[in-house]
């Protein structure tokens, strides 16, 4: 047993890779048994991470050697531990969900069930390596399979499309990555992280930062992080729905895991600047996300969006977290890390419940579009309370999870602006502070326009009438995140337990953030939150308008009729469209997203006077792709035909070719 306890933390893993097998040779269940091993993986793993973070402690094995200065080795210290916690948390409850949503699944069910084990793994080896070799590979691996999920739907041309451009993104910041870590290999002459650990108070500071740059463009990329996130409202709508959950729940938290062991453990510490760059990164994706959000109708385009945003709040934290370590402030910084990394969770159980929630509807209406919705209340009601449930909690409303990360967010950047580093610092974090409460009002209307247009009302279309409620395993799947998003909103507490050795271990003090589960004392700079007596509040005044309204009113009485429509019947055309609630934001900020509208009028007989029909087209320009990404490409493609000439198809000639290469190398490292 002793020998065997060591490994014990990759026990997740060999599961995963049960699972896989299992989707290859049993044919009969292919979408049952690999799904329940992926389920048994998640359950082991959420019990090897949640005793990892109990204990403190950090479990080490390595394999073998490649080569004399690199092994292929992995490693659970706490921060891979917390994010093991994330993974098994969401693949649980999205293994359950795939066990129902899989039944009307067209396709290769066991390619697909394989390449989901598959994922898994790989995501679980990417935050468990400990050398470069073994990060790079588990990476690519995380990038390969999740690609291949991506175009599982590969007969659609826009699937097709999709996993393309991430395929190239991925690949792209793969690359980025790699030089990143060879300069941290340069200073430490070991792929180890071991080593690159111990060497990293003697990094010049170029190197330091040159290495910083290129783990921030390509885990920023992975991320979704503006500009680099234009393959993420692609790929994410293109996949499965419990797949979708995975990738914008947990698959882009492992680039957030990338930057903070970068700039906490392998680099770090670093600069001010550092801080400051991923901050304001934040605050840019935060609210673009949430806008470029509101405007689509696709739902599940519409919740890659907020990713974004989300992604941008996390930010937020780390790009604090690691000012306030450059100022000498670790228990600023241990409380701004908390808020990161507890925004890491929630955005991982409440989007993953919204995206398995957007499956179920999808699965049952088959479409995504808003304006075909309505109704849908009475038809899948268990559905609407959880995708109400989760729509709160992205909104950010008490007492659910989404609103404590963003309260000990705005904590942090309290903290920030007045740790007396300047006027400068101060402006940056208040302005910070503003715009994340802005994000947040947006983000609340952008989900009374996802919930109110396709859950009330009247069926848009004949599919939402005909809707019905999906079956058990896949409300069991959305019950467990909905009842996580209640239990992390209310008991925080245990959490930022289970993070108090994440945090010693990379700044040096444990978070003390403003939260207890008894009701108000003594206030605190940023007040107090009783998430408990939050909700006793809650319940009280609702409770109170009730006896007020019957003490005023009487008792109630209940009467059917008809809405009145100046005398004539409802019809789904007569009520608001997704397009016309967001119309207002779009006026407003139509200098950051740019819109445009389409009016195309049909007449009758060719007169002018007389029209037949009118069609009407909405959206948002893409200024990324028009004025960065598409210059790019023509500047690519320019280069490789003019490459192209030296492929001349002559066998003497690409010999000649050779031997110039081999003179030039030799000169160079005679």
């Amino acid at each position: 047993m002793a020998d065997i306890e060591p490994y014990l933390f990759l026990a997740p893993v060999a599961v995963y890779a049960l699972g896989a097998l299992l989707a290859l040779v049993d044919r009969h269940a292919p979408g049952r048994s690999p799904h329940a091993a992926a389920l048994a993986g998640s359950l082991i793993g959420l019990f090897v991470a949640v005793r990892a973070l109990l204990a403190g402690t950090t479990q080490q094995v390595a394999t073998f050697s490649i080569v004399p200065f690199a092994s292929i080795s992995f490693r659970l210290d706490p921060l891979s531990a917390f994010f093991l916690l994330v993974i098994s948390l969401v693949a649980a409850a999205a293994s359950l969900y795939a066990i129902g949503y899989l039944r009307a699944e067209t396709g290769s069910v066991a390619g697909l069930s394989a390449a989901y084990n598959g994922f898994l793994a790989a995501m679980a080896l990417v935050i468990l390596a400990d050398s470069v070799f073994a990060f790079l590979f588990a990476w690519e691996a995380m990038s390969l399979v999740s690609f291949f999920l991506v175009i599982h739907n590969h007969r659609q041309d826009e699937v097709r499309r999709a996993g393309f451009i991430y395929l190239v993104m991925t690949h792209a910041s793969s690359a980025f990555l790699l030089g990143g870590f060879l300069v941290l290999f340069a200073n430490a002459g070991s792929l180890d992280f071991a080593a690159i650990r111990s060497a990293a108070a003697n990094l010049p500071p170029l190197s330091r930062d040159l290495a910083f740059l290129g783990a921030l463009i390509a885990f920023g990329t992975k991320a979704g992080v503006i500009p680099l996130h234009v393959w993420l409202p692609r790929a994410h709508p293109a996949a499965p729905s419990h797949v979708s959950a995975l990738m914008s729940g947990v698959m882009i938290k492992t680039a957030v895991y990338g930057l903070v062991r970068i700039g906490f453990d392998l680099a770090g510490p670093g600069p001010a600047w550092w801080g400051g760059l991923i901050l304001a990164l934040g605050v840019i994706s935060a609210v673009l996300g949430v806008l470029y959000a509101l405007m689509e109708h696709d739902l599940k385009r519409l919740l890659a969006y907020h990713s974004v945003e989300n992604i941008g709040i996390i930010l937020m934290g780390l790009g604090a977290a690691l000012l306030l370590a450059s100022f000498g402030q670790p228990a600023g910084a241990a409380l701004a890390l908390v808020a990161c990394l507890f925004h890491v969770l929630n955005h991982a159980v409440f989007k993953a419940l919204l995206f398995l929630g957007v499956g179920a509807v999808q699965h049952s209406t088959h479409t995504r579009d808003l304006e075909a919705l309505g109704g849908l209340i009475r038809r899948m009601p268990w559905t609407a309370a959880a995708f109400l449930v989760g729509s709160a909690a992205i909104s950010a409303l008490p007492p659910l999870n989404g609103f404590v990360s963003e309260w000990i967010t705005f904590q942090s950047l309290l903290l920030l602006g007045t740790s007396g580093s300047g006027p400068t610092v101060a402006i940056g974090a208040a302005g910070a502070a503003g715009l994340l409460a802005l994000t947040g009002g947006l983000a609340a209307f952008c989900f009374v326009k996802a919930f109110g247009i396709a859950f009330l009302g009247l069926p848009r279309s004949a599919a939402a009438d005909e809707a019905h409620e999906v079956g058990k395993p896949m409300l069991l799947g959305m019950g467990l995140l909905a009842l996580l998003c209640f239990g992390l909103g209310l008991l925080p507490t245990f959490i930022v337990r289970l993070l108090a050795p994440v945090t010693n271990a990379l700044t040096g003090a444990v978070a003390q953030p403003s939260l207890s589960l008894v009701p108000l004392t003594a206030p605190s700079r940023g007040g107090n939150l009783a998430p408990l007596s939050v909700l006793g509040l809650l319940i009280a005044l609702g409770v109170l308008a009730l006896l007020l309204g019957r003490l005023i009113g009487g008792p109630g009485r209940s009467r059917v009729s008809p809405p009145w429509v100046c005398g004539i019947e409802l019809e789904p055309s007569m009520q608001y469209s997704a397009t016309a609630l967001a119309k207002p934001v779009r006026i407003i900020f139509r200098g950051l997203i740019r819109p445009y509208r389409e009016i195309e009028r049909q007449h009758k007989s060719g007169v002018a006077y007389f029209v037949s029909g009118v069609s009407y087209e909405a959206g948002v320009h893409p200024i990324y792709e028009r004025y960065f990404y598409n210059p790019a490409v023509r500047m690519l493609l320019m280069l490789a035909n003019q490459v192209r000439l030296l492929q001349t198809g002559s066998l003497r000639m690409y010999l000649s070719y050779m031997f110039a290469t081999l003179v030039i190398v030799l000169l160079l490292t005679r």
